[in-house]
Order: C-alpha cells, then structure tokens, then sequence
C-alpha cells in the first residue's frame, strides 16, 4: 500500500494548519512546498527609481539571476509573514541611512482581531438611523454611526463582531473587512434603511443608483457662498437641505446683501433667521430628504411682507441636482417655469463646486499585544516610542494615523496601499502589514533584537524564515 504524503504543521499563525504537499493552509499565504513551508505571496518592496507595476525579483531564490534592487527600496510588511510564536524577531529588521542617520525598519505582517474598518459616504442621501445595524449576508457586522459634514460614516468590524459571535458572523466580518481593505466592493444592508454599495475610492450606490456629487455645504453654507450670484436674477432663493434649509431674503448674507423680504413661510424648525431644520424626515429625495416635490416646505405667502403676484422663486438642493424655479400666481400660488438661462449658470456653479461622491475606507487596528515582542524585548518601550513619534509607523509604506492614548491603535487609508496588501486567517482575523522605522540607537535602547538587524543585501541574499519572492513597485503608486 502506498504511504499518503507526510504533511507538516505551518506555525505562522494560531490555526497551526497541516498541510498537506503542494497545498496551502487555510489562508492560502503558507504552503507546503516539497515538505517546507513557503510564503506563496511575494514581499513587497516599494521604490521611486522603479516604474508602476515594477519588475519581479526572486527573492532570497536559487535561481535569482543577481538582478540590482534599486538602493532606495523599502522593505514592506506584505508579504513578509508574521512573528507568531511571538517570542521570534521579526520576519525582517532592515537596517539603513537615511539622511545621513543610521535607521532601523523592523517589518512584520501583524494578525488583528481587534480590528475594524471606519467607511466614510459622500452622500446626502439617507442610508440609516444613527446606531442602525449594517448587515452583510444576513449577518451583523457594525452600525451606523454620527453622520459629518456631507458624508453618512459607518463603523465596521471589531473584535465583537469577529469574535464575539457564532461562527458564521465571524466568517461574514472577517471577509467583509477583508474586501474592503482590499479595495473590493460589498454590498450591505442598512437596517430601517438602504442597500449599500460600498468600496474604496469609488461612488457610493444608493439603492441602485450611483451617488454622483458631496453637497457643496448644508443649505446654509450654499446662501452664503452663492447669494452674490443670484442678487437681481431672482426674488428668493430656498436651498433645500435635511440639516438647515436656507433661505436667502432672511438668511444673514442676503441682509448684508441688502435683500428685501418676500414674505415667504417656510414649515420647519426656525433655528437662526433664514436657517430651518428638520423641514422633512431623511429620505432620498432633495438635499437627502424625503422630498420629491419641494413646495411642500412652503406655507402661505405673506402679502404684507412682501410676497406679490410674479414673484420669482428658486429651489435648489445643496449639490443642485435637483431645482425648480417658480413664479407666484395672482393668488400667491407658486407656478412652476422653466429655468431662465442665466438661473441655470448658477445651479450649474453649485453642481461645479461639489467634490465628486466617493467611498473612504480606513483600516482601524489596535498594534499591541505580543506582535511587539518581535520588535524588541521590552514591549511597552515600543509603544512609547510609537506615541513620542520617535517611531515611525506604517502600513504597507503608507503613512498611518496614530490615536493618543494609551496602546498603538492606528488607522490608514487602504487606497493608499499596493493592492492586495491585506490578508487573513480564519481564528477569524484580518492581517495587515507592518513597518516601524527609527533610528539605530533608539532602537537598540528601546532592546531591540540587535542579532537579528540585517543590511538589505543580507535580507536579499538569505530571506525570511519562511521562503518567499519579492516584488518591487513604485513608491506610493499601487
């Protein structure tokens, strides 16, 4: 009888995989290549002398041919492997001059479980109730969170959402996060709201209709900066807005403007003159209300402050998608009219002042635990060097934000990643790509792994302990 191939155990990650001889583990990053564990993704190097989408050069192979790695390549995390068990230095702790300056850059790929994605939507448009459930495939996987200035913001993830519940909800987080990171597109629904198409540096899809301008500013805002450009081509001007509708004879710029009053009647909460809230319920219609027609915010008409028959009105929402343009009746009735040329440049420069609709994704994670015993012997002294600023971190050579506060808890922009710089294993975790740079004797100060610092040349010349390739791209494309 013939003898099944022997498989081996892969210690790169808590799942602690057997794998079986030409397969890969259950990340599909290690495999089992002639009976040693390999890396089957390539270390990225980042450079500016290399052109987009680079070269492919073995790494640390047989029968790489000796081909030059430019001289200012960086060392990144993806692709480099993990320090678990974390008792191990890092995969690489690449030592350079910078400057003038003896620099050290330790580079690991971390696994996170106490990690998120914070998805910011250019979009006035409803899509839930603050503290709204977002569910993928049926499964909870974070919530609606306070809305900012023109964008609807999304909490994802977490170590609650991953771990906290039953397998399949963990499968659901972990792979949701993972596609976002990777700049892929999910699709998710909002309880008590919209289905929504999210992904990074791309249009948002609102129920099935993609998002196309961010409000220039709330109604507001939009008096303020245009009430110039209507003064002696309308009579009132409304900008209709789910935040603050405005209005132009009674709002603070028309007053400097010298704007006289029309006797208008807005139905809504007056804040401060020419300012309303809530003059509709949040919906998809005009500036993110519920609004299809605008007129019905509007009360009787006042003659006795100003109202009279050929009035000229102008609605308008805040990113000028939607306008009508009207002209009061004998009866104080607003009628609508096609929109006079000269109105139509001024929606046109509303329209042209709005940022283009996108999708924001950034990566959230807490860089703590035993990770850190693979940069240096006395953990916490990398966290303070992190917080100091002593110690620069980044992400797959993309420029991290680092929250005050105790831990290393970080956030990046996942556009400004190579592509498919993020990966995971199923405990369930996303991994994400590491470098901390500071100099030399800090480094060694902090207890660094001295033995382990190796030139580039080294690195190049003996690899990682697992066996991989590298690929060099240009600095900050991909």
């Amino acid at each position: 009888m013939t003898q099944a191939p022997e498989k081996i155990r892969c210690d790169a990650c808590p799942v602690m995989c057997y794998i079986a001889p030409g397969q890969t583990g259950a990340c599909d990053r290690y495999a089992n290549e002639a009976g040693r564990i390999v890396r089957t993704d390539p270390v990225v190097m980042l450079s500016h002398a290399v052109e987009q989408g680079g070269r492919v050069v073995p790494f640390a192979a047989r029968d790489w041919d000796g081909s030059p790695v430019p001289a200012d390549a960086f060392v990144t995390g993806i692709g480099a492997g993990t320090t678990y068990p974390d008792y191990k230095p890092a995969p690489f702790i690449v030592s350079s001059r910078l400057g003038g300056a003896d620099m050290v850059t330790v580079v690991t790929e971390a696994i996170f479980s106490y990690c998120g994605v914070k998805v910011k939507i250019d979009t006035d448009r409803f899509v839930g109730p603050e503290g709204a459930v977002v569910r993928v495939a049926g499964q909870a996987i974070g919530h609606v969170t306070t809305a900012e200035y023109g964008s609807q913001m999304l909490s994802l993830g977490g170590v609650h959402h991953l771990t906290g519940g039953d397998k399949a909800k963990g499968r659901v987080t972990c792979a949701t996060l993972l596609s976002l990171c990777n700049g892929e597109a999910v699709e998710m629904e909002i309880e008590g709201g919209s289905r929504v198409i999210v992904q990074a540096g791309r249009a948002p899809v609102v129920d099935g209709v993609p998002e196309r301008r961010m409000r220039v500013g709330c109604g507001s805002a939009t008096i303020g900066m245009f009430a110039v450009q209507w003064q002696g081509l309308v009579d009132e001007v409304v900008v209709v807005d789910d935040h603050i509708t405005g209005v132009v004879s009674e709002h603070q710029a028309g007053k400097v403007l010298g704007w006289p009053p029309s006797g208008i009647r807005i139905k809504g909460h007056r804040s401060t003159p020419g300012r309303y809230f809530r003059v509709s319920e949040p919906g998809q219609g005009w500036g993110g209300t519920r609004l299809t027609d605008p007129l019905e915010i509007l009360g009787d008409w006042q003659a006795a402050k100003g109202a009279r028959p050929g009035l000229r009105l102008l609605m308008v929402s805040t990113t000028g998608e939607e306008y009508g343009y009207y002209l009061l009746d004998q009866d104080l009735r607003p009628v609508r009219q096609e929109l006079p040329p000269d109105l139509r440049k001024t929606v046109q420069l509303i329209d042209e002042n709005c940022e283009p609709s996108l999708c924001t994704v950034l990566f959230m994670g807490g860089a703590g635990g035993s990770l850190r015993a693979g940069v240096t012997k006395n953990p916490v002294r990398l966290t303070r060097s992190v917080q100091g600023g002593a110690t620069r971190l980044t992400c797959g050579g993309a420029e991290t934000w680092v929250w005050p506060g105790g831990g290393i808890t970080f956030m990046v922009d996942v556009t400004r990643l190579p592509k498919g710089a993020f990966g995971y294993v199923p405990t369930p975790a996303l991994v994400a790509p590491l470098e901390f740079t500071l100099p030399r004797a800090e480094y060694l100060a902090m207890g660094g792994h001295e033995d382990a610092i190796r030139d580039l040349d080294r690195v190049m010349e003996e690899g990682a302990e697992y066996p991989t390739a590298a690929r060099v791209e240009r600095w900050g494309e991909g």
